[in-house]
């Protein structure tokens, strides 16, 4: 079946249309840069290392780069000089000056609208007023306004009131039929150091037998590494799956006065972030592109389950979106002082979950309850 050519009309049914299709799906095979069947490294996880399920019928899976990986490397194609002015110009401009010299771009913030930094500065009651509007109304425009990828990539704010917005744009990597090898290594130090009297012998002994002695760790004798975590080869498919939910985005509303601006402004953002191509190099071992002979191919998934192709060229997305960030109307470029004292407030500051237990217990002894935008 051809690919749907898709114009502004046609997405713009996406944000509108109440019975519109539920989402946009890119199913891509990737390969190493060695080619087929060559090693590469998934991320390792505390005390399980890498993670591999086990399906019921014996094929591994192993997890290459989770949905909240990619979601921080897929943000940062908004910042400013990153390389695309296009991109740039439409998200707001949002620094954290730490007072050094340096400064953190709020596009480079794990918990987005939600993180420790945000509260740690001037933004923190905008930041809260902002989910407060949400809670209360369901109006997302302040979110829009000061951090729209917020409501991109979502957003908890897990130490305030408890706001939550799910992901619009998911995409994560998994490899199929894996097996994983090990790799070895042995460190030789450039001088004898007990033979000038660093140290003694026997404590040389002890130290190339103990890899976890000061010695050791400092690189003074002779250490073994063996039967480390070697990568994994991959017999089955290497693919990253990407979704765009169009239900969640549907469901985002802004004030009384919008007409449909915020959902197209953060369907633009949600297109730009989930057709630029990625770079690949997820980590040191692991470089992977786009197998040439299956190309990714994006799909319409309605309701029903019909799956239609659907063509998202570059250049109608970023026209797209150009013109409903400027409908829209994106946020100020600011530049907010990180904020020692308000770190060591935040530190101590129980209230705000204390608030929300107590607004709980009053819901449910009221049998009310609150619904979400």
């Amino acid at each position: 079946m051809s690919a749907t050519a898709v114009s502004e009309e046609i997405m713009r049914t996406w944000v509108d249309d109440p019975k519109g299709p539920v989402a946009l799906a890119m199913k891509e095979h990737l390969v190493p840069v060695e080619g087929e069947g060559g090693v590469f490294f998934p991320p390792t996880y505390a005390e399980i290392g890498y993670n591999i399920d086990t399906l019921g019928d014996g094929t591994k899976v192993v997890t290459v780069d989770s949905v909240g990986s990619q979601a921080n490397r897929m943000e940062p194609i908004f910042k400013a000089g990153s390389g695309d002015d296009v991109l740039a110009r439409l998200v707001p401009q949002v620094q954290l000056d730490l007072g050094d010299g340096r400064a953190v771009s709020l596009l480079e913030v794990g918990h987005r609208l939600g993180d420790a930094i945000i509260r740690s500065s001037k933004l923190k009651e905008e930041a809260r007023a902002a989910f407060d509007l949400f809670q209360r109304s369901g109006d997302a425009t302040a979110i829009a306004k000061l951090a729209p990828t917020s409501l991109v990539f979502g957003v908890w704010d897990s130490r305030g009131k408890h706001a939550k917005l799910p992901r619009v744009v998911q995409s994560v990597i998994r490899a199929f039929d894996v097996d994983m090898i090990q790799r070895s290594a042995q460190y030789f130090p450039p001088l004898d150091y007990a033979a000038l009297e660093v140290f003694s012998d026997d404590e040389k002994v002890k130290s190339e037998k103990n890899p976890k002695s000061p010695v050791a760790q400092r690189g003074f004798v002779a250490v073994p590494a063996t039967k480390l975590p070697g990568g994994v080869i991959a017999r089955g498919p290497i693919v990253r799956d990407v979704t765009i939910n169009l239900v969640a985005l549907r469901r985002l509303r802004g004030s009384a006065q919008d007409s449909g601006e915020l959902r197209r402004y953060i369907l633009g953002l949600c297109l730009a972030a989930a057709t630029e191509p990625p770079d690949g190099f997820l980590r040191q071992g692991c470089l992977l592109t786009p197998r040439p002979d299956q190309p990714g191919e994006w799909h319409i998934v309605a309701r029903t389950g019909e799956r239609t192709p659907v063509a998202l060229p570059s250049a109608v997305v970023r026209s797209c979106a150009t013109k409903w960030a400027a409908e829209f109307g994106v946020g100020p470029d600011r530049t907010e002082k990180f904020d020692k004292a308000l770190a060591k407030a935040d530190l101590t500051d129980t209230k705000p979950g204390k608030a929300q237990a107590k607004e709980q217990t009053d819901v449910k002894k009221s049998g009310k309850g609150k619904k979400g935008g």
